[in-house]
């Protein structure tokens, strides 16, 4: 049976609860309409009209599928559409940056919403620190970014602010102040004697700094810096037992637990970043991924919109050299 032919005349039956109108429309005669809906009826397991000498009428489960079977039509249409641009060449591409420490669920969900979104477009993601996202925007060599904050954004069109609150990853067994057993949130001024593992300020330099300075206006000023651009190294450095590990909620593992910080001092803030593009087609799919990634960073990620507060555009400063 040709589904997607017997729900178009569904569809068109129900628009029109009246099987010689609808026949009009499809270009075809009744007594054919008739037997495809009694076909498709039989097929489905349920009566999708009733019908007596005067109307014509949906029943429940009628009711219940035709939002269905537009949907499948649409997509079906679209599904058409896509291959006759692919067909001549049309089939775009999205280049967009994301951090190295995004995550692969988060990753994964972003592709398969964009994909739901445009599946006339290639999503090309890259594994990308904020700076070189930034100089890449500003190369062409992207068309958009998930970047941390505060960064160097002139000339760059901003997405909404998200913040992502850190807690700590710290040893089960570690020694805090007063020797007490780890509590439900610890102070950023009790990881004072242990070393602090952060990412590499190379890839976002802004939010690095801002990081430390929190930390130190919080009484944390780690002897050593360590950075791991890779969480399972950073992990590691952490199982070791002299090293914490500042990042947002994520599992317990032997020998490592994760614990809030009091007050919620720190967050990763970020937004999608993006050229503004002269096509009006490019900036449609890029608005687009905008959109999409934002949504999945909420959804997947727990950030949350940080009200009223814009990017703060600034130029990073060089390294300190204090790093291990």
């Amino acid at each position: 049976m040709n589904l997607v032919g017997h729900l178009r005349c569904f569809v068109i039956v129900a628009e029109e609860l009246h099987f010689g109108h609808a026949a009009e429309r499809l270009g075809m005669a009744q007594p054919p309409l008739s037997q495809r809906i009694q076909r498709l009826e039989r097929e489905l397991g349920v009566r999708l009209f009733d019908r007596s000498s005067r109307r014509v009428e949906l029943t429940a489960p009628g009711r219940l599928l035709l939002d269905e079977a537009r949907d499948i039509l649409t997509r079906v249409e679209r599904i058409y559409s896509v291959a006759e641009r692919a067909r001549r060449g049309e089939v775009g591409t999205v280049r967009a940056g994301v951090p190295s420490d995004l995550g692969g669920t988060i990753v994964a969900a972003l592709i398969a919403a964009f994909r739901d979104r445009r599946p006339d477009l290639r999503l090309d993601l890259r594994e990308t620190g904020t700076a070189e996202q930034v100089r890449a925007l500003a190369d062409g060599a992207l068309d958009a970014g998930v970047v941390r904050h505060p960064c160097d954004s002139r000339d760059l069109e901003l997405g909404p602010m998200l913040a992502q609150p850190l807690g700590v990853l710290l040893p089960t067994e570690a020694n805090l102040p007063g020797d007490a057993p780890l509590p439900a949130e610890v102070h950023l001024a009790d990881l004072r004697g242990f070393d602090l593992v952060v990412p590499p300020r190379e890839e976002a330099p802004g939010a690095h700094d801002d990081l430390l300075a929190t930390c130190r206006r919080h009484g944390y000023a780690p002897t050593a810096i360590h950075e791991a651009r890779h969480p399972q190294f950073a992990l590691g450095l952490v199982l070791a037992g002299t090293a914490v590990a500042l990042v947002p909620r994520t599992d317990d593992s032997a020998g490592a637990t994760w614990r809030p910080l009091v007050g919620e001092p720190l967050s990763w803030r970020t937004s999608c970043v993006w050229r503004r593009a002269r096509d009006p087609e490019h900036a449609r799919a890029i608005a687009d991924f905008a959109a999409v990634a934002t949504a999945v960073l909420r959804s997947e990620a727990g950030m949350a919109p940080l009200d009223g507060a814009p990017a703060r555009r600034v130029v990073p400063r060089p390294s300190s050299g204090f790093l291990a």
